[in-house]
């Protein structure tokens, strides 16, 4: 009888919760969608084929067990779904909103490949897990028995918190130092609440300090305390600080007022959302409202800038990409949602400096066509001479990516192995560095990359770790 709840997508058509009016969002930073209702959820998990072997499980890097947890919400079983859904993925509510399901497990649905349309993975899994908030199944970290052995995570993003989840449910004693005043990482300062609202991730980080994890914030690593003192408090070391270098941009007037980063320009953003105080975005430095704003990049970070600055008010706000709409980084979907607010897209362009009186005033523009691929299969944009022109603007949002600091440096370390891009060289699998018992995972391992991948780095080096501990403690009482 179950199954039969099961295979529904011949007949049932993919629906999507419903988006908010654009002209309404835009005025606001809630996030767009709405939920599904009970009886929507289990009508759309009915749609999964229960396919022998599921590629939208495969390509999830945290491999979620997809089609059992769809199965269970078809059947009304949902505490059950969320605990599978937990089991594997240590914030399924935050994949839920942020994943780019359309490049992962939604892109590579058997169905949506014969035609009828992705199952909506990411708003069921989203669903499942706000219901199981809202129920009161989700509890906080009680481990069967505690441990001597402490860690250390550096850094409170995605790969941190979800390897202080893993240790602290071993009984391991837990403490995350942060450079800033709340945890989260990009969660709660570089992503706006428009696409994750705050409280989801306010909401984890008091489950993991119900657990036991200790936080020590507004901790800079190398000033606040060193590296060396560190790793001899504790018996292993994460390293999960992620990059936040940003990549820059040369040529005229590269340093004139008015050109902002956007980590910059988003963190003040999401501190105005949280009522800090912040003197940048009160004196107009990074507030949008009533100026020509001009992002340029093509990520799912110039995304969340332009999106950004509509709802701060921005008079005309354009995004300048180098490539067509068919090569961006960015997330399909979150481009839609972008032109549908107001932001238009300048395809095919790129910027060679800028114009400045006391401030900015215009970006320089080479108009490029597309040749032959690159290294990696992709067209490289090549220069078209003699079609330049300014593009005006009062405010400009560099997002171009970011990059690893220098951590050995920063923190007076030696030994700490990196790669020729800066990153830290850890070894696979077990994310083992050239220190022993330091461990390091996410970002600034892999370069600016996904947040589930953080999450998955994160959860298998807590693993690495633990076989560590025990070996040593295996050792001391020989």
């Amino acid at each position: 009888m179950a199954q039969n709840r099961m295979l529904q997508f011949v007949t049932v058509q993919k629906a999507m919760p419903d988006k908010r009016d654009a002209s309404v969002r835009a005025q606001d930073f809630h996030e767009i969608y709405r939920e599904y209702a009970e009886v929507k959820a289990a009508e759309q998990a009915g749609r999964c084929s229960q396919c022998g072997v599921p590629y939208c499980q495969s390509h999830c890097p945290l491999h979620n067990n997809i089609p059992d947890w769809l199965r269970l919400t078809a059947e009304g079983r949902l505490q059950e779904a969320y605990e599978i859904s937990q089991a594997t993925n240590t914030f399924p509510e935050i994949c839920g909103r942020i994943c780019p399901q359309d490049r992962l497990c939604e892109g590579n649905c058997v169905i949506e490949q014969s035609g009828h349309g992705t199952v909506t993975i990411g708003a069921i899994e989203k669903y499942i897990t706000d219901t199981a908030w809202d129920m009161g199944w989700v509890k906080p970290v009680k481990p069967r028995e505690e441990r001597a052995e402490s860690v250390a995570i550096i850094g409170a993003g995605p790969g941190g918190l979800a390897a202080a989840d893993v240790l602290r449910r071993q009984g391991v004693q837990v403490t995350v130092y942060d450079r800033y005043d709340r945890a989260g990482g990009l969660l709660t300062y570089g992503i706006p609440g428009f696409k994750l609202e705050k409280d989801v991730v306010m909401n984890r980080i008091r489950q993991l300090e119900d657990g036991g994890v200790q936080f020590q914030l507004n901790c800079n690593v190398g000033e606040d305390i060193t590296f060396d003192a560190i790793r001899g408090k504790h018996d292993a070391v994460i390293i999960a600080t992620g990059v936040y270098k940003s990549r820059d941009l040369g040529g005229p007037n590269a340093g004139a007022d008015g050109i902002v980063r956007a980590i910059d320009y988003l963190t003040a953003s999401n501190r105005k959302s949280f009522g800090d105080e912040v003197p940048e975005f009160d004196s107009g430095e990074l507030d949008a409202k009533g100026k020509r704003v001009v992002v340029i990049g093509g990520g799912d970070t110039a995304m969340d800038c332009v999106r950004t600055a509509i709802r701060q008010g921005a008079q005309s706000v354009k995004c300048l990409y180098r490539r067509d709409r068919a090569n961006m980084p960015g997330s399909q979907r979150e481009v839609a949602n972008a032109e549908e607010e107001g932001v238009e897209f300048v395809w095919l362009t790129a910027p060679k400096g800028f114009t400045a009186g006391d401030a900015v005033e215009g970006v320089l523009i080479e108009r490029m066509r597309l040749g032959a691929p690159d290294a990696t299969g992709r067209q490289a944009p090549e220069v078209i001479e003699g079609a330049d022109y300014v593009e005006e603007a009062d405010l400009v949002i560099k997002a171009l990516g970011f990059e690893p600091e220098d951590l050995p440096q920063l923190w007076g370390t030696e030994g700490l192995e990196v790669t020729r891009w800066g990153t830290i060289k850890a070894t696979f699998g077990t994310h083992a560095t050239s220190l022993p018992g330091v461990y390091a995972v996410g970002d600034i391992v892999r370069g600016a990359s996904l947040v589930v991948w953080a999450i998955r780095d994160g959860r298998e080096a807590a693993g690495s770790v633990l076989s560590y501990l025990n070996e040593a403690k295996s050792v001391a009482a020989e």
